[in-house]
């Protein structure tokens, strides 16, 4: 009977070991941070506007540390040219993806404004307990069958040859680490590269390449599938290191909170991150408010343990997490506060130890 209770002991504590792990990355709040393209020009990302998620100062009045990630991404230049399919009328060019480059590289802006924002928070904070700010980079799709891409070594790309389309985003890969590691951002980790396209229709067949040469450089490749999308519970046999799930319930009042539910059990069994979605229609004031849907959200992340095992990607339109605590309606500063509270309790010493995996 002792043998079988030790047996019994062994391997509850083995299904607790591989719980542990499930639902996690190394990054435990992931904030989309939507730049680039011309029609975001309301939108600066400087150290202003980075300030609410870097930080957040608690009805007690104590400063904490909030995200400890950032995903950089953009779906088209605003210009008529798209950097995943369907987004716009023409597809994005070797030339629009150098432009992008340069625009995530603009001193004032994304990775030097957040880099000197959090080196001017450590001296008012101290160190955060993940020590560094992790990194994210979203990769342009080497769009199937475009053949106006360009040229690399002479020789011009036809994304209609599978070996062309790799050639192109390994390109982007080389270039984008290249140019990362030479502004030598101190404060800034570069955990890896995230897949734009939200389905698998397009990148089926290289998907699994792209992974392998991104782990090859040390560094991890992230998804986020929209709801039913194909190939979403699929995403470790895609080549992906991890990935989140789009419950799409907050954009249509039509989606019942059930949606919250079924997206929470789907995550769990396929093992995969949660995405909290809203945008400047969770504001008290918006025409059509959805400030319900957004609490809703909280209530059934809370419910089934997401903010205490999961890693949680959040989607906030252009910059409405930063809109909620600017506002003058004391409601919408309310749904920061409740928000951030979470966010921030997740960064304690003891409680990022226990949400990232080893």
């Amino acid at each position: 009977m002792r043998y079988i209770l030790l047996i019994l002991s062994i391997l509850v504590g083995a299904l607790a070991n591989a719980q542990e792990k499930f639902n996690r990355t190394d990054i435990v709040d992931l904030a989309l941070i939507y730049h680039g393209g011309v029609h975001r020009a309301q939108y600066k990302w400087d150290k202003e506007l980075f300030d609410p998620y870097v930080s957040y100062t608690n009805k007690q009045n104590k400063e904490k540390w909030l995200y400890d990630g950032f995903l950089f991404l953009e779906f088209k230049d605003g210009k008529g040219r798209n950097y995943a399919p369907g987004y716009d009328k023409l597809n994005a060019r070797k030339s629009e993806w150098i432009w992008l480059l340069d625009r995530h590289f603009e001193k004032s802006t994304a990775f030097n404004a957040l880099n000197d924002l959090i080196a001017e928070k450590k001296k008012a904070i101290g160190s955060p307990s993940f020590k560094k700010h992790k990194i994210v980079m979203g990769l342009p799709s080497a769009i199937h069958k475009q053949t106006d891409w360009g040229e690399l070594n002479g020789k011009s790309l036809d994304f209609n040859v599978k070996e062309d389309r790799l050639a192109a985003i390994k390109w982007y890969i080389d270039e984008f680490m290249s140019r990362f590691e030479n502004e030598k951002l101190k404060n800034l980790q570069f955990s890896g590269f995230y897949w734009v396209d939200e389905d698998d229709r397009d990148g089926k067949g290289i998907t699994n390449e792209v992974g392998d040469y991104v782990r090859s450089k040390g560094l991890k490749f992230y998804w986020i599938p929209y709801w039913n999308a194909s190939g979403n519970t699929k995403w470790r046999e895609m080549g992906f290191d991890f990935a989140w799930q789009q419950p799409n319930h907050f954009f249509n009042a039509k989606i019942p909170d059930t949606r919250l539910q079924e997206a929470c059990d789907l995550a769990n069994n396929a093992q995969m991150g949660m995405e909290m979605e809203f945008d400047e229609s969770a504001l008290a004031n918006a025409k059509d408010s959805k400030r319900n849907r957004f609490i809703a959200y909280v209530d059934a992340f809370k419910r089934n343990g997401v903010f205490d095992q999961s890693s949680i990607a959040y989607y906030q339109g252009s910059a409405a997490f930063y809109k909620l605590i600017k506002s003058e309606d004391s409601r919408d500063k309310e749904l920061y506060h409740m928000l951030a509270d979470l966010i921030s309790k997740r960064k304690e010493k003891k409680e990022y130890k226990r949400l990232k995996s080893k």
